[in-house]
């Protein structure tokens, strides 16, 4: 078993609880990878959330890692491919924050649920929160019921309001989809990578965490009369020394 490093959500915090539209969309490309490979098992993970994707260590630090399986489950015999039955009145599964429209309901969950949450993980990471946290209620269920509430009352234009309009087109999708409905991983894929190159950014694995980990570092080793001096110098990052991979 790997050694992994930090969570996304550790990493969120870490830079200050929000992330760059680079970093979002370096991160998306991964975990739709990630999420297409569990589906391709016969599985879900029921429990997409930040906590549950972490960064590798050493070389594969740029890695992205899926972990926790505790509530995955078998969407469709291995052999057969044979889909489970669509089902009402199921309990919540997962992270109220992320869950989908659909879960909220009590609809048994399938591939697009998993998708729908992982969009919901990318706008808290560009918005630095979702419309539904911090609800008070007295019961678990209660506060279950108010973010069903919420989420269901915030538009997608609502929520993904002055974020590229690909984000709406990613959530439309997944709510178009019917139960059985295997997504099309690479449309969503290119929506974001299309983006990716609209926006002149470079896949250079230069995350933002990187570039604050690396000023942390430069504060820390470097004494404060050397940086004075060496202004002229230390006045802009260094390129990584590794080219760019492209696209995993």
């Amino acid at each position: 078993m790997d050694v992994l490093g930090p969570s996304l959500e550790d990493l969120f915090s870490f830079c200050n609880r929000k992330l760059s539209l680079k970093t979002v969309l370096m991160l998306a490309d991964q975990m739709i990878n990630r999420v297409e490979f569990i589906h391709s098992k016969s599985f879900l993970h029921r429990d997409i959330k930040p906590d549950n994707f972490l960064m590798g260590l050493g070389k594969r630090a740029n890695q992205v890692y899926m972990i926790d399986f505790g509530l995955a489950k078998k969407y469709r015999d291995t052999s057969t491919h044979q889909h489970i039955p669509y089902r009402e009145n199921k309990n919540l599964t997962g992270t109220a924050r992320y869950a989908s429209v659909s879960t909220h309901l009590g609809i048994e969950q399938s591939r697009r649920d998993d998708m729908e949450s992982l969009g919901y993980v990318l706008m808290y990471f560009l918005r630095g929160s979702l419309p539904w946290q911090g609800l008070k209620a007295g019961t678990k269920k209660q506060k279950y019921e108010k973010i069903s509430e919420r989420k269901v009352a915030t538009s997608i234009e609502a929520l993904c309001r002055g974020y590229p309009s690909e984000f709406q087109s990613f959530f439309h999708y997944c709510r178009s989809l019917r139960f059985e409905d295997s997504p099309d991983y690479q449309y969503l894929k290119r929506l974001f990578r299309d983006l990716f190159i609209r926006e002149g950014f470079q896949f250079d694995y230069v995350f933002d965490w990187t570039i604050l980990k690396y000023q942390q570092s430069q504060m820390t080793s470097v004494p404060r009369r050397a940086i004075v001096s060496t202004a002229q110098s230390a006045s802009f990052l260094p390129l990584p020394q590794d080219k760019a991979r492209g696209w995993l």
